[in-house]
């Protein structure tokens, strides 16, 4: 019973994000419809690929600076009413270009909401308790990805796209409802917080590359690891031009493949949330990070839906693997008095470079072919998970990597 009451306000936490990304999928499925019932443009369903990275390029110069200096529960509240009241406007948007500024208003919502949760997690949960709570997070986290696309058909089956908005829109009330339920954390006087001015921002800056040069082997432990996922994020941006044109799978085969990808990554979360306290930090993140590459690469020279579903399997499996893994490893090091900064300022340059590289990619298919590019990457990430995982295991940073 005493450890059930521990986990009182964590799974509460848990339960308020595990609805926001059900709502996150809902969003996803009926967006894209939308534009491209619109439109007719695959180009334009794609921009929606670019619209987060670009605001966040805008936006995480200075979103640390907000978030550290204030209620990081609050700032997660405010971020979900705030992305529950857009989407219920997307209705009564009368063309895309509406559409699309309101895609950047919840863009901008949601580089809020990122580097809150993570420093609110950190703060609420016991570092004893983050490995296991980070893994059930990657439980619901997948469980979403096959619930809320499922919602989202049969939604705008029974009644239609607009209705399926209005009731997305509901889950982030519910989301929202659940976090005033949990404990303000912090107490933060108004006359303590700074300006929100240039000058506070430079100096911001100069915290977090502080930390940078004080920390040095944790900040190029994560600054590898967003590497390594520009390489996927860049792969998944041509993921269905990949699978339709070049491998010649049929729209249900797709359709089925992205399901099976789901399963794949429930299983592994499931595993994992069973067995994260006999699997240290660095094995999680070593496993998870070489075996997500293999199904990379599985996926790069497949031929038929029956090896293209196997590598998906098996990224999707051990997906959760390496992201529990990051994130206690992140959490465990990175100072909460500055991790908004911190968070803010890595996720600045995570989203440059994942523009760049689905630019880059996307010529490299025109130059080459699009296997070719798709092979290239896969093998190169995989040669940089090699290299990362050594790196991962370099004697005398055990502590880095301890648990409680």
């Amino acid at each position: 019973m005493k450890k059930l009451k521990h986990w009182k306000d964590p799974g509460t936490l848990l339960a308020s994000t595990g609805i926001a990304s059900i709502g996150d999928f809902i969003y996803l499925v009926a967006i894209n419809l939308i534009v491209l019932n619109m439109t007719g443009s695959a180009a334009a369903v794609a921009g929606l690929w670019i619209v987060a990275p670009l605001t966040n390029i805008v936006m995480k110069f200075w979103t640390g600076s907000f978030i550290d200096y204030r209620s990081k529960r609050k700032v997660m509240i405010a971020t979900y009413i705030a992305r529950a009241g857009l989407i219920a406007l997307i209705p009564f948007a009368p063309n895309v270009l509406v559409i699309y500024v309101i895609l950047v208003l919840l863009s901008i919502a949601k580089s809020f909401f990122n580097p809150s949760s993570v420093t609110y997690i950190t703060m609420l949960v016991s570092q004893a308790m983050r490995k296991r709570f980070n893994a059930i997070r990657s439980f619901t986290s997948s469980g979403a990805f096959i619930v809320g696309p499922a919602v989202a058909g049969t939604l705008i089956l029974l009644t239609s796209i607009h209705v399926t908005l209005w009731i997305n829109a509901f889950f982030f009330v519910v989301a929202a409802g659940a976090m005033l339920l949990l404990p303000e954390i912090e107490k933060i006087e108004k006359a303590s917080i700074p300006k929100l001015t240039i000058q506070q921002v430079k100096t911001d800056f100069t915290v977090v590359f502080d930390f940078v040069k004080q920390s040095s082997y944790v900040a190029i432990v994560y600054i590898g690891f967003i590497a390594i996922l520009l390489f996927t994020f860049a792969m998944d941006a041509q993921e269905v031009v990949f699978a339709r044109e070049v491998v010649g799978l049929s729209e249900l085969e797709y359709s089925l493949l992205i399901s099976i990808t789901g399963i794949g990554s429930i299983a592994g979360a499931l595993v994992l949330s069973v067995l994260s306290e006999k699997i240290s930090i660095r094995m999680m993140t070593t496993t998870g990070l070489l075996l997500m590459s293999a199904g990379y690469v599985i996926y790069a020279f497949s031929w038929s839906f029956a090896s293209i579903a196997a590598g998906f399997i098996l990224l999707g499996f051990f997906n959760s693997f390496l992201n529990t893994g990051m994130s206690t490893f992140y959490q465990n090091n990175v100072p909460v008095d500055i991790m908004g900064r911190v968070t803010s300022v890595f996720e600045l340059g995570q989203s440059a470079f994942q523009v760049l590289f689905v630019l880059l990619l996307g010529a490299a298919a025109d130059l080459f072919s699009l296997r070719e590019a798709i092979v290239t990457a896969a093998l190169f990430m995989l040669i940089l998970s090699c290299v990362f995982c050594a790196f991962l295991w370099k004697p005398g940073k055990e502590d880095a990597f301890a648990e409680e």
